[in-house]
């Protein structure tokens, strides 16, 4: 194979075919949770950023990164329809404006506070834009592998695996490394990881052309299109309450592991590491689980893991660090159903709203679908910052207080309302997608 843009073979569902497609889950994992867990700790700690000015910052560049998803969406779905080439060639311009900002946010130039919180908003901008682009080409690409010979939950299961077990690969290494290696080897090892997994994606197997009717009219496609599908407002709906049920633990565990336990630095990677080593072991069993009851069902079971966990987290106070490792490791367990099995449920959706002639991809339309879906995410990131943090401030918690009372903020905060969202969720699931499907299967 000769050339930087080319893919590589055909797809053929073989296990170096879901590495090669994967990898580029990895270094996207890795930046992720520096930038939504470690970086509002980060600017609060090291240079005392306020709490609500914080979320606001926060809230306004994750709001503006919501709403630009569904054009990138769209843009995608173009170049997918031009040449695959075209996919690497914009995800490969993405990577390195994204490589760029990741660095630049962790390393200002000041920190004189009204210009840090402008090269902060800048960067942020900047740096979550292209981290949307790299992952919506990724993902799209996935759901097109995934439906291709007609799909089943089963194959959409797999391919979706690949990229987020490889993804929670990331995760534990994002979890381990500031804190062992600091933040410069932090950096240096995430550009080194999305050069390979850029390199990987651009040789792995390649989805079938679009068709050439596909290719004239996907400009034609309305944005609007997936709100006309049924099936994909409730799910959508699902995964909306599930996910800011997810957001607003992820923001805040570093508070509650500093201040609630009072447990020592050393700890975090242990406590991070623990949690996404768990989610990537569980989902080989969470898959088995699928063949047996169906999407919609095992993701159920997962929801009610996690309400239960986090129950008893409530529980936990100053030195029961050894506790919570338990916690993360059974929270972890249940995070395995939400990065595995939505992502399938979704590609589901995609085939049967859009059917393609046989042996062609339904790629016009996927980026627009998961321009829409991570619209979605990343406003339950934005509220996650942007409410609970204030919030939290507002009801007299500040980090590194004592005070039981504000102590007992943070709890509610960290543990109770999620479980409330996560019920929720639990109640649209069932409402919405199992009473609907009753083999439990994709809406």
């Amino acid at each position: 194979m000769s050339g930087w843009g080319r893919a590589g073979s055909v797809w053929t569902g073989d296990w170096r075919d879901g590495l090669r497609y994967g990898l580029m889950g990895l270094p996207l994992a890795f930046v992720a949770l520096p930038l939504y867990v470690v970086l509002p700790n980060h600017y609060a700690r090291e240079f005392g950023v306020p709490l609500a000015t914080l979320g606001a910052v926060l809230l306004g560049a994750r709001l503006f990164d919501a709403l630009i998803d569904p054009l990138i969406g769209r843009w995608c779905d173009r170049l997918f329809a031009r040449a695959l080439t075209a996919v690497l060639a914009f995800a490969a311009i993405a990577s390195v404006a994204l490589a760029g900002g990741f660095a630049l946010l962790f390393f200002p130039p000041t920190r004189e506070p009204t210009a840090l919180l402008v090269w902060a908003s800048a960067l942020l901008v900047l740096t979550y834009a292209a981290y949307s682009a790299v992952s919506v080409a990724h993902q799209s690409w996935g759901a097109v592998l995934g439906n291709l010979g007609g799909g089943n939950d089963g194959q959409r299961s797999r391919v979706v695996a690949w990229r987020e077990g490889l993804g929670l690969v990331g995760v534990v290494a994002a979890s381990v490394t500031p804190v062992a290696l600091g933040l410069p080897a932090t950096v240096a090892l995430f550009w080194v990881t999305l050069g390979i997994g850029w390199l990987a994606w651009a040789r792995a197997g390649r989805p079938a052309a679009a068709p050439t009717s596909h290719t004239q009219n996907s400009a034609a496609v309305s944005s609007w299109l997936p709100f006309r599908q049924p099936a994909f407002n409730r799910l959508l709906a699902v995964f909306m309450l599930n996910g800011i049920a997810s957001a607003v633990p992820a923001t805040l565990v570093l508070f509650f592991i500093q201040d609630r336990l009072q447990a020592p630095t050393a700890m975090e990677p242990a406590f991070l590491g623990s949690y996404f080593l768990c989610a990537a072991l569980s989902i080989p069993l969470w898959l088995k689980l699928v063949a047996r009851i169906g999407l919609a069902r095992s993701w159920l079971v997962g929801m009610a893991l996690s309400i239960a966990v986090f129950v008893w987290a409530t529980q936990l106070g100053a030195g029961d660090g050894t506790w919570f490792l338990l916690v993360c490791a059974l929270s972890g367990v249940a995070l395995g159903t939400d990065l595995a099995l939505p992502g399938a449920m979704l590609a589901g959706v995609i085939a049967n709203a859009a059917p393609a002639p046989h042996g062609h991809s339904p790629a016009p339309v996927a980026g627009l679908y998961f321009g829409w879906w991570n619209f979605a995410t990343k406003l339950n990131l934005a509220l996650a910052a942007g409410l609970a943090l204030p919030l939290l401030g507002l009801l007299g918690y500040t980090p590194g207080t004592t005070d039981p009372a504000a102590l007992n903020v943070l709890v509610a905060a960290y543990c109770l309302l999620p479980c409330a969202l996560k019920l929720l969720a639990a109640a649209a699931l069932y409402g919405f997608i199992i009473r609907n499907t009753p083999t439990g299967g994709t809406p």
